[in-house]
């Protein structure tokens, strides 16, 4: 980001955090090169093993070691991926962080804020421009960074290591759910780094808030799109359907009750005469088919985006409190 095209304030900012703004820009580029990479290595180490004749799931004498091989080098894509999840998941935590910290309470905490806030510039064009130019760096970093995620878990390469799209850590790094815990966080640290004041404590209440936001969406994630029902009779052969969900699952009562799962686990009784005791006629089982995928992702991301929204205009609150 060039500080020439920009003026006032938010040049102010470019200026102040020159580094971290360049490391948020070259973030994507190192995911580009790092996953493209791999999955580039782990394509040729796929086409080598095809031409060797040997098999996965039919291992023959003399393949053994090949088929071991293989494997490994695909398990290692798999890791590859795992640690870029992680990475996408604490990446918000850091961005709340850096705005919390840094961008806001450091400045308050020493009284440079005085300074911009005497030569001409009102203090709502400076907290615009301390969100303003994060935001976007953020946004086109974190767009970037889940796109590149999304692309490399859905290679050809690695199809027979299939990660659920549901999986916390997956779904935490694809899509638009990203985007909207970064642009959540920042908000949040911006509002908090105006109410203490204190950069070590804005940072350290940062990440509290952040462990907070994603167990509660964590929790509440099953119930922000309507589930699936599904009914069969016990032993039926009923199979789960690909690339979903399981929400919950249980037993059906002739009067359409419902009674959890171990509701005839108890090995001293016999299963069919506990079915018929307690008047159970068919199992459920309710879950999120693949298709909710996207459905889920934007309603969460919704959520986050109108906290975001709350959390700024608490902060411009905030700011005018202190001012008048």
């Amino acid at each position: 980001m060039s500080t020439i095209a920009l003026r006032g304030p938010a040049r102010v900012v470019v200026s102040q955090h020159r580094r971290a703004l360049q490391l948020m820009a070259a973030l994507p580029v190192l995911a580009v090169a790092v996953l493209a990479g791999t999955w580039l290595w782990t394509d040729h180490v796929a086409d080598a093993f095809a031409a060797t004749g040997c098999s996965v799931r039919h291992t023959v004498p003399g393949c053994v070691d090949t088929v071991n091989g293989f494997l490994d080098r695909q398990n290692w894509m798999k890791e590859v991926l795992d640690w870029s999840g992680l990475l996408m998941t604490v990446l918000p935590a850091f961005v709340g962080i850096f705005v919390a910290g840094p961008v806001i309470a450091r400045e308050m905490e020493s009284g440079t804020y005085k300074l911009a806030w005497s030569q001409s510039v009102t203090p709502t064009r400076w907290l615009a421009a301390k969100l303003a130019v994060p935001a976007v760096a953020t946004l086109a970093s974190v767009s970037v960074l889940s796109a590149v995620c999304a692309w490399a878990r859905s290679r050809e390469s690695v199809a027979h290591l299939p990660t659920e799209r549901f999986d916390r850590t997956v779904y935490g790094s694809i899509g638009t759910v990203p985007v909207g815990y970064a642009l959540c966080m920042l908000a949040l640290g911006a509002l908090i780094g105006l109410v203490l004041r204190r950069t070590v404590a804005a940072m350290a209440v940062t990440v509290i808030g952040y462990g907070v936001l994603v167990m509660t969406l964590n929790t509440m994630r099953n119930d922000l799109w309507p589930t699936v029902t599904d009914t069969f009779k016990p032993g039926s052969g009923y199979r789960f359907p690909d690339g979903s969900a399981d929400v919950g699952q249980g037993w059906l009562t002739g009067s359409g009750g419902r009674l959890p799962a171990d509701a005839c686990l108890d090995r001293a009784t016999d299963l069919e005469q506990c079915l018929a005791d307690k008047d159970i006629t068919l199992r459920y089982l309710d879950y999120h088919p693949a298709s909710h995928f996207w459905p889920l992702q934007l309603v969460e991301t919704g959520i986050l985006l109108a906290l975001a929204a709350l959390a700024a205009a608490l902060a411009f609150r905030a700011l005018r409190h202190r001012h008048d």
